[in-house]
């Protein structure tokens, strides 16, 4: 537990000194409810309760939908029919674990974005950030492999298409693929490995959560002044710092509750908003979709992905400084999962000695190119090649504008970010997380009645 100090549990009754002297699972309880939270966390710290509440509805959702699922190839789409006419609640069940996911995305690149902004992942709680990084990596394999299990035309090309990537990595690629795979082409041993993964790794999440949990208890909470919990004494601790329960925990649900009314009410009236019609046509390797695309949440790594073709200058270079090995496709790969790690390696790249993005003010502003950045490249990644017009000219549009995508984002990781640690001068930042929670307290006293 935290470091932080603070009251801890006495058992009072015989029961519970028994039971605590044999399994400490209340006293576990007890030391996570009540740990010191540092008093001035704003709305941006509730998303973690959302991503709780998702990774319990995407398991509980599908195992009963794995009961009705028959996974082989001839079965499968017609599996799915059946849980939505004729299994009590089947579609309802579906719809909840279709949009759970989006949900679970949605609250995840939130979750990560605030910690990009406040400095989460610096010192000391860069394993917290790599663990929760690893976290986000599970569910983009899970919710792909998930994808595939409809086996409907997207489910299939899908599939196809994202394992075919495997297979432009040098001398391991092809190996790689066909283990994928289970055979050289997708087919009934893909979708039944698909199934098998996809069932197997929402728990290896979950166990990665407790220890996501557990790494930011023994170092504390990050918050938005960036300062930490004074540990001197208990005394000290308590001015920075108020219980998570009933403080937050009543705060975190009451913001569950609002966000929990506008996805039940997209579960229920528009429940295929975010998905492929081509998914609801069954599986057929002879007929190639117009446009392949992956879910929303996969879109702006699909937009790295085919922003680099042969006629790209830096793939040229690549290509002949490598006498060849590198191709345009492999390029794209390697753009595309590069993509994820430099946010796994930012706290060796931020080389900033303030925390938070609140007391630096050319921070902000590259930060907030980024974010506009993701959001672009999520809206090239679901245009069709010449969704822009002539597709004489759209089909370079598109790609050049994710180029310059793509370029941005690795250049604030690699570039930007060690650069603004030398160049930038912060404000100043408040002593401790008390005075922080006063002038907050101060500013919305004195602001103007709307």
């Amino acid at each position: 537990m935290s470091g932080i100090p603070h009251d801890h549990y006495e058992p009072k009754s015989g029961i519970e000194k028994w039971l605590h002297k044999r399994l400490n699972v209340v006293g576990l309880i007890y030391d996570t409810l009540m740990i010191p939270t540092p008093k001035n966390l704003n709305w941006w710290w509730i998303w973690g309760i959302v991503l709780a509440f998702c990774l319990a509805l995407q398991i509980v959702t599908g195992i009963v939908l794995a009961m009705h699922y028959t996974p082989h190839v001839d079965m499968a789409f017609a599996s799915i029919e059946h849980i939505m006419r004729d299994v009590r609640g089947g579609h309802m069940l579906r719809y909840l674990h279709m949009n759970g996911g989006s949900l679970f995305f949605f609250a995840v690149y939130i979750h990560i974005f605030r910690g990009l902004y406040y400095g989460s992942y610096k010192e000391p709680r860069e394993i917290t950030w790599i663990v929760g990084m690893l976290i986000y990596v599970l569910m983009m394999a899970t919710a792909f492999m998930g994808y595939v299990l409809p086996w409907g035309q997207m489910s299939f090309w899908g599939a196809t298409v994202i394992t075919g990537l495997f297979g432009a990595i040098p001398l391991v690629g092809e190996p790689t693929q066909t283990w994928l795979l289970g055979g050289p082409a997708v087919d009934n041993a893909t979708l039944n490995r698909f199934f098998s993964l996809h069932y197997l790794l929402p728990f290896v999440i979950a166990a990665l959560v407790i220890v996501h949990i557990w790494a930011f208890h023994t170092t504390g909470n990050n918050n938005p002044a960036g300062v930490e919990v004074r540990r001197g004494s208990k005394a000290e601790a308590e001015k920075d710092t108020l219980p998570f329960w009933p403080y937050f925990v009543i705060k975190d649900l009451f913001a569950l509750a609002l966000i929990l009314v506008v996805f039940f009410a997209i579960t229920g009236f528009m429940p295929n908003y975010l998905g492929h019609p081509d998914n609801y046509i069954e599986a057929n390797p002879l007929v190639t979709p117009e446009h392949i695309v992956p879910e929303w949440y996969f879109l702006p790594f699909y937009a790295i992905l085919r922003a680099f073709t042969a006629d790209v200058w830096v793939v040229m270079l690549a290509s002949w400084v490598t006498g060849g090995i590198v191709t345009a496709k492999l390029f794209g790969v390697l753009a595309m999962f590069g993509s994820i790690i430099v946010m796994v390696l930012v706290p060796w790249f931020d080389t900033s000695a303030v925390r938070s993005g609140k007391y630096r003010p050319m921070f902000k502003g590259w930060f907030w190119v980024l974010a506009i950045d993701f959001v672009v490249l999520m809206w090239l990644g679901a245009l069709a090649p010449d969704a822009l017009g002539d597709p004489r000219t759209s089909i370079a549009t598109v790609q050049n504008i994710a180029l310059l995508g793509c370029g941005y984002w690795f250049a604030y990781f690699l570039i930007i970010l060690p650069l603004l640690g030398v160049m930038e001068r912060p404000t100043a930042t408040p002593e401790t997380i008390e005075d922080d929670f006063k002038a907050q307290v101060a500013k919305s006293d004195t602001a103007p009645a709307e």
